[in-house]
């Protein structure tokens, strides 16, 4: 459940961490499906994201028969595969048990959370043996009543997105899943989203109508706008990592590289040291060099 800290802002308990205010950024990698129905490519990205020292690593779940509408299953596509259905290829992306056991067992060596943004109740019921940390509601659910209610009833912690929503969506999301255990992302769902698209003074906007942690799910190119959000308050920043921007997929172009996401978690922690408590005085540090440096016109006169 939630905790209130000082000044009335909620913090939520995710696996052994806590979200919210006076904690470090909890920072998603999203792998989503990047690993493009490979194993190993999950394995690696996975491993990456250990190093980079994110908190956690995130998949997508989808039941493909509930997900894909009937007008697009016998849609054909051009795969890596060969020339599929649109309904063959999202079975082709899809991990069962065997492989997500593989990798809660490799998260678990490497001290990281993983947990899923489910598109399903089937879903849900899947990932719960696996006892996850929080659940996550991609932008495209947030109106999914059955889910949500679904999720709530759970009593787990919820990342909600709020991407190609309205406030009034966000507003009836919010009261179907409650405040106390939610922590609510801006995002902005175009891929990879433009920097005049972002909007990130959304942050504090929505912490002050919903007095519950905010987060920030990015899909831009680049890191500024990503250690700007925490800055303004995002206590979660999750972002799609790729080992290569240029392989096969619709997130692939909207992803973090290796490097990238490293970077990422460096700049957002030495953001936060750099952020300090808001009282003005002198630095320790700063003492010798005012010595030497601090005059007015009137030393020396006598």
């Amino acid at each position: 459940m939630a905790e209130v800290s000082q000044g009335g802002a909620r913090t939520v308990q995710l696996g052994n961490k806590k979200v919210g205010a006076g904690e470090p950024c909890y920072v998603i990698a999203e792998i989503g499906i990047n690993h493009n129905g490979d194993l190993a490519i999950a394995e690696k990205l996975i491993e990456v994201a250990a190093a980079a020292g994110c908190d956690a690593v995130k998949f997508q779940k989808r039941t493909p028969e509930l997900c894909v509408p009937m007008a697009q299953r016998s849609v054909m596509r051009e795969t890596p595969w060969g020339l599929m259905t649109y309904m063959d290829y999202r079975y082709k992306v899809e991990f069962g048990k065997a492989e997500y056991d593989r990798i809660d067992q490799l998260c678990r060596a490497k001290g990281i959370h993983w947990f899923a943004s489910c598109w399903d109740t089937d879903s849900v019921d899947f990932m719960e043996q696996y006892n996850p940390p929080c659940y996550k509601v991609a932008s495209a659910t947030l109106t999914n009543l059955p889910l949500l209610n679904k999720l709530k009833a759970l009593g787990r912690p919820i990342l909600l997105s709020t991407g190609m929503s309205s406030l009034a969506e966000v507003d009836a999301a919010v009261a179907a899943v409650g405040t106390d255990n939610i922590v609510l992302l801006h995002a902005v769902s175009t891929y990879p989203a433009h920097y005049e698209e972002l909007n990130l003074k959304v942050i504090p906007a929505l912490a002050e109508r919903y007095h519950v942690p905010i987060g920030y799910s990015g899909h831009e190119t680049g890191l500024p706008s990503s250690v700007a959000a925490v800055v303004l308050g995002a206590c979660v920043v999750e972002r799609h990592i790729t080992l290569d921007r240029a392989m096969w997929g619709s997130d692939q172009a909207a992803s973090l590289e290796p490097n990238g996401v490293t970077r990422l978690v460096r700049d957002i922690r030495l953001v936060e040291t750099s952020m300090g408590d808001g009282l003005k005085r002198i630095m320790p540090r700063e003492l010798p060099i005012l010595e030497k440096l601090r005059r007015s016109e009137n030393d020396g006169k006598h």
